[in-house]
């Protein structure tokens, strides 16, 4: 088992524009982040958890390629789909798989999208849902 923290909690409201930095947010069950885009059932691109760890290397500031929840002290490259992640006492989300770089990094810095290739965080959809807070425990079980 890896655990970890969450430093950094990102809203991604509307298409195209930077993510908002917040505190808290609330995961809702089978849907993601309550008020962010990717919110919805059925989606299995609901929360990307990204390490900080990957953004210092590469010195990107948290929430810049847009995911969600910003981690440390868990290495993420190492989830598989279907593990199970915990968040606090009460949040569960199910890792379904890596997120691919798009062209989008490539606007950030050129060259990026081949630097986050297998890198650039999880995507997860929420099993059980609840507050998450900056500072969370965040581990990952086997």
């Amino acid at each position: 088992m890896q655990q970890g923290s969450i430093t950094n909690i990102h809203i991604a409201r509307i298409k195209e524009t930077p993510s908002d930095p917040v505190q808290e947010a609330t995961a809702l069950s089978g849907m993601g982040l309550e008020g962010d885009r990717s919110c919805s059932a059925g989606n299995v691109r609901q929360v990307l958890l990204m390490d900080k760890e990957t953004l210092d290397e590469m010195d990107l500031i948290p929430g810049i390629i847009k995911e969600n929840i910003t981690t440390t002290g868990i290495d993420l490259t190492q989830a598989k789909a279907g593990q199970v992640v915990f968040i606090g006492d009460q949040v569960t989300m199910e890792v379904v798989g890596e997120c691919e770089p798009c062209g989008k990094m490539d606007a950030i810095r050129p060259g990026l999208q081949e630097r986050l290739n297998h890198r650039r965080g999880m995507l997860t959809t929420v099993i059980n849902g609840g507050p998450i807070k900056v500072g969370d425990s965040i581990r990952l079980e086997p």
